[in-house]
Formats: structure tokens, sequence, C-alpha cells
């Protein structure tokens, strides 16, 4: 299909939905509030953000809120914590010798070795 053609006239996927009455008035509301005049639309807008929260919670990211005034508060869904990674990774960056990346190699590549005695008494003290 040429990229001239206007979204709407891609294949497009239908989508329907039982809203209660009081999410029916929230989403007339929104919609008026946004300037958003199709559902369509909507959803659209909606899915990207959903999109955007996933892709943020994922890479460990918390997503705040932060008042004029500086009060933060934290977005918590259960849902979006599904995604979530279980605990934030540093970013660390080493500089490495090539010497040392060549020791590194050969230990890793190498047999597993027995832990020394010293390595033992710490691990018991964990």
């Amino acid at each position: 299909m040429p990229r001239s053609q206007p979204r709407r006239n891609r294949l497009q996927t239908k989508f329907q939905a039982d809203l209660a009455p009081s999410d029916a008035d929230t989403l007339r509301r929104l919609k008026r509030e946004l300037e958003v005049r199709s559902n369509a639309d909507f959803l659209a807008e909606a899915v990207s953000l959903i999109r955007w929260a996933v892709s943020e919670r994922r890479r460990g990211c918390v997503i705040v809120s932060e008042s004029a005034t500086g009060e933060k508060r934290v977005l918590v869904s259960p849902r979006l914590e599904r995604v979530a990674m279980e605990q934030t990774v540093p970013n660390v960056e080493i500089s490495w010798t090539k010497r040392q990346l060549e020791s590194f190699s050969q230990l890793a590549s190498g047999p597993p070795v027995a832990p020394t005695p010293a390595l033992r008494d710490l691990m018991k003290q964990s």
C-alpha cells in the first residue's frame, strides 16, 4: 500500500468494549478535555501511553508525578509491575586493560576452580 494514503485507509482492527455507565461518562469527559474526536483516536492515545509506561517499567524506571510544590507520587499498577524488572540493575562501566581482559578470558573459559578457604570462610559469614 502506498505510503501517501492516510492511516485510516490501511487495514485496521475493530475494537468494541462494554463499559459501565460511569466509565462511559469518564471516557466522554476525557475525550472532551483532551479534544479527541473519536473513540479510535482516544484508544490510539491510550495505547501509546501504556506502551511507553510498559517500556519504562521494563527498563526498571519508576513513573512519578511531581506537583508544582515538589510533592511526588509514584504510579502503582499491578499490571505494569508484571513487566517491571525485579531489581534495578546499575549501569556500570569498567575500563579493562588488555592484560586484564586476557586474564579474565582465561579464567572464564577454563575449568571451574574450587573456592579457596578464605572464600569459604566469607561465605559462612553471610
